[in-house]
């Protein structure tokens, strides 16, 4: 059985949920079928200290001060990017080069020409590189893809994918990297990948978009308590259209009042309709327009269909699968794959041509809202 072993970069929340992903596979899938082990080996953070602090507390064998230290580690298979945006590309692109498989966190890069290079780094020297787009691995998310690879919904006529937030509301609340442009902040660079890979992943690539986006606080308050010009949007809105001939759109907004994780998406169809909402992350809703309608006796309306834990194999049926699922399992979906593609060398979805992709529409709808026109992505 091969063992995978992984060099953890970055020690903030999303390293801690890799972390997590990695330790608990063997409860969620099965090691026999799987045909692959896992461990963090290896980790470095912002310092020394930070690093050996979380190797000790979560029990990594060792600790480092730079990813390079990762990166040059002959015990390393693949290094697990969990930085900063702008951290992204130097270091993904360091471990490609010296032969490492690479899992990192969206967006992949600040850039489109960044992410491309990745992308085309990877399939060169044939290794396995994974972006990290957890939502495509929910049970519901799962059943909404294969009723529409089944044919259930016809041909797509629109759709709306968003993802809503409060956290931009109060003034006071003391700005982080995730909101200023110097890091590739902006509600659109933070939320925008998550619904972009599922517009992608559920209706195809995108053939034109107009995007605006919204500052509605000029000023926040640093770290420091001094006043900050408020410089990457808040709220990001892009009406657009698909390849295949339909048109929707997307919006990401962190001014939304009273929201807490609210991604949601809608996918109308000429035989059917899908919606979901993350705050209720354990159904999927699905419309058939093809039953019969009749007076008190018809059988149209939607079907809230129970995904909750059906996942395929294989899932080990750990939780029980009528157990309610939570936000983690789709992190925990997302890195099985990954290291199952890493194991038996082949090619992992969504990969880093789909980071890239992804990259591109930010980048694209930015430039619509900058020129305050369309934008033609083919």
């Amino acid at each position: 059985m091969k063992s995978i072993r992984i060099g953890l970069i970055g020690t903030g929340f999303m390293g801690k949920t890799h972390l997590w992903s990695v330790k608990n596979l063997p409860f969620f899938y099965k090691t026999a079928d799987m045909g692959y082990t896992a461990e963090v080996v290896s980790v470095c953070g912002s310092g020394m200290e930070k690093a050996q602090a979380f190797a000790t507390e979560f029990g990594i064998p060792k600790a480092v001060a730079t990813p390079e230290e990762i990166i040059a580690d002959p015990a390393v298979d693949v290094v697990d990017i969990c930085t900063p945006n702008p951290l992204h590309f130097e270091v993904a692109k360091a471990a490609i080069l010296a032969g490492k498989s690479v899992l990192c966190e969206k967006p992949l890069t600040v850039t489109s020409a960044e992410a491309d290079e990745l992308a085309r780094l990877a399939g060169e020297r044939g290794v396995i590189c994974g972006t990290v787009f957890n939502n495509r691995f929910l049970a519901p998310v799962m059943r909404a893809r294969q009723l529409i690879d089944e044919g259930k919904l016809g041909r797509i006529l629109s759709f709306e994918f968003t993802y809503k937030h409060n956290s931009c509301i109060d003034p006071d609340r003391r700005v982080g990297w995730k909101q200023t442009a110097e890091y590739g902040g902006g509600t659109w660079y933070d939320l925008g990948p998550h619904v972009l890979d599922l517009c992608h992943y559920l209706c195809g690539e995108l053939s034109f978009l107009l995007g605006k986006s919204q500052i509605a606080y000029p000023t926040h308050l640093r770290a420091d308590g001094t006043v900050w010009e408020t410089d990457a949007d808040e709220a990001f809105y892009v009406i657009c259209g698909a390849q295949n001939g339909a048109m929707g759109t997307v919006t990401v907004s962190k001014l939304t009042q009273g929201a807490n994780d609210e991604l949601t998406f809608m996918v109308n169809g000429e035989r059917g309709s899908l919606s979901f909402s993350l705050m209720d992350p354990n159904y999927l809703n699905f419309y058939d327009a093809t039953a019969v309608g009749a007076p008190m006796g018809g059988a149209r309306g939607y079907t809230r269909i129970e995904c909750v834990g059906r996942y395929p194999s294989p899932a080990s049926g750990f939780p029980a699968i009528k157990a309610p699922q939570g936000w983690l399992r789709g992190h925990m979906g997302c890195m099985a794959g990954y290291l199952s593609a890493v194991a038996n060398g082949t090619a992992c979805s969504p990969s880093f041509a789909d980071g890239a992709y992804v990259q591109r529409v930010l980048e694209a709808a930015a430039e619509s809202d900058r020129l305050g026109r369309e934008v033609k992505l083919c």
